[in-house]
């Protein structure tokens, strides 16, 4: 049997032209197809090894750089290049803007085939780190070795590990010292955590043989000052769970929730778990514009506190209200735009998919004492009928921010048959939003756009689009 001949090719001095979906970076091969690299920034001139080919691109990395970009900075993070999570750490915050402003109007005009109007530059992030205000860390008992370490003849003693997957790897978490995502005590509630885990023989989670005792931690801050603390065990051992969870609270007195899960099953996800109190309350607040956000453990709340902010009051202006208007505010989760909005609109109506979210959301409003709200659960393609419209009335103004899928294409059609004066399209994936308004595009108009950085760092970029009828 023949063998395949290897896909690996090494092309030279390549310029590196443009930065792409997912955060990879563009070149263009002597063959003319594009080149995707993970570990380069525009402007760069390098040598790419190849590792994948496909009919129009390969799949490569830069192996030696001969020019570095001008747009190019020194990474803060000791753990950049390695953890996958800060993609874009090397390249300068001002050009970071650019090229997420570059791929939504590229989205919109080539997927969607969109006229756009002049589009309001990219609303930037104040905070550049430190940003994020919940953190979700792994334990592990078998944590990432670096090449060095491979290599070496030294015993590496234990192989425990708190922090991240590193890409690509399901059982490899690499030991995180110091992250620059989420501001203090996280950092040091984490390695505090993961030493006296050490120090007092608590066994790390192992997830191919599924043993082990710590699985999860993750850290919830808030601008109230609150700070909430979920610890995940795999099986209940009370004696070092009362040990662990009595060291956090005697060490970190400003938790305001400390909590825990005892989660057996074989992945660790928490929404089909009991969430437990040890200390303080069930929740945290989260506050904006003097309204009050109850969020639990399980609750879904924009990760950037203050650029949900600036995303909320965007919408709220590109919706324009009055005071009479009726609205739709879809997808609506735990209701925090529908009751942002609520106090210029003479009625809010939200539908959401998930029971505890809509649970919260009337919780919240209840606390906010906000009563013209009303919200609904269900599969929005199926709750979101002619029935619904009849029993609630016609919108005069549709707010929808779904899920990185978009929208369902009978959510869409149900829309035109409405057919409300304006609709604010609120997206985390200018993709999947592309597409959705190329449907749309014979009843409506795009009359605003502005995308929204809430993840500095990273590739990701939320857009707002208003859309009024012809």
């Amino acid at each position: 049997m023949a063998r395949r001949k290897s896909k690996r090719q090494i092309f030279e001095h390549i310029e590196v032209v443009d930065a792409g979906a997912k955060g990879k970076t563009v070149a263009k091969a002597p063959d003319g197809r594009v080149v995707f690299l993970p570990n380069a920034v525009p402007g760069d001139v390098v040598d790419v090894q190849t590792f994948k080919k496909r009919k129009s691109y390969y799949e490569g990395k830069a192996i030696k750089f001969h020019t570095l970009s001008d747009k190019r900075t020194e990474p803060k993070c000791e753990h950049f290049g390695v953890c996958g999570g800060c993609k874009w750490q090397h390249m300068d915050y001002k050009f970071q803007l650019e090229f997420k402003q570059k791929e939504v109007t590229n989205n919109l005009v080539r997927i969607g085939h969109l006229e756009l109007p002049i589009i309001t530059p990219i609303l930037g992030s104040t905070e550049h780190y430190f940003y994020r205000n919940k953190m979700e860390f792994s334990f592990s008992d078998s944590r990432w070795l670096t090449q060095e370490e491979v290599d070496s003849d030294k015993d590496l003693g234990d192989r425990n590990a708190l922090g991240f997957h590193i890409p690509g790897m399901w059982d490899k978490i690499l030991d995180i010292n110091k992250c620059w995502l989420q501001a203090d005590p996280s950092n040091a509630i984490r390695n505090a955590v993961r030493d006296f885990s050490i120090e007092n023989g608590l066994a790390f989670f192992n997830t191919r043989q599924q043993t082990g005792l710590l699985r999860t931690m993750m850290v919830r801050t808030s601008s109230t000052g609150d700070l909430m603390i979920v610890i995940q065990f795999f099986k209940d051992d009370e004696k070092k769970r009362i040990l662990l969870l009595d060291y956090i609270a005697e060490t970190f007195p400003q938790i305001t929730s400390l909590q825990y899960i005892i989660n057996g099953k074989a992945n660790d996800t928490i929404y089909d778990q009991d969430v437990i109190c040890y200390k303080g309350n069930d929740h945290i607040f989260e506050e904006m514009e003097g309204l009050r956000f109850k969020i639990n453990a399980k609750s879904f709340y924009q990760t950037n506190s203050d650029q949900a902010y600036e995303l909320y009051k965007i919408t709220r202006d590109f919706a324009g209200l009055k005071g009479d208007e009726l609205v739709y505010d879809l997808y609506t989760g735990t209701g925090t735009i529908a009751q942002f909005v609520a106090k210029q609109a003479k009625f809010v109506v939200g539908v959401e998919a998930v029971p505890d979210a809509i649970k919260a959301a009337k919780e919240n409003a209840q606390l906010n004492a906000i009563d013209n709200v009303d919200f609904y659960v269900g599969d929005m393609k199926n709750v979101f009928n002619t029935e619904f419209i009849n029993k609630n009335g016609q919108p005069d103004v549709i707010i929808t921010d779904p899920p990185r899928d978009g929208m369902h294409k009978d959510v869409v059609q149900q829309i035109l048959n409405i057919a409300p004066e304006k609709v604010v399209y609120v997206s985390c994936n200018s993709a999947t939003q592309a597409r959705d308004l190329a449907l749309m595009k014979d009843i409506y108009k795009i009359t605003k756009t502005q995308a929204v950085d809430m993840f500095p760092q990273t590739h990701h970029v939320e857009n707002v689009v208003l859309l009024e009828k012809h």
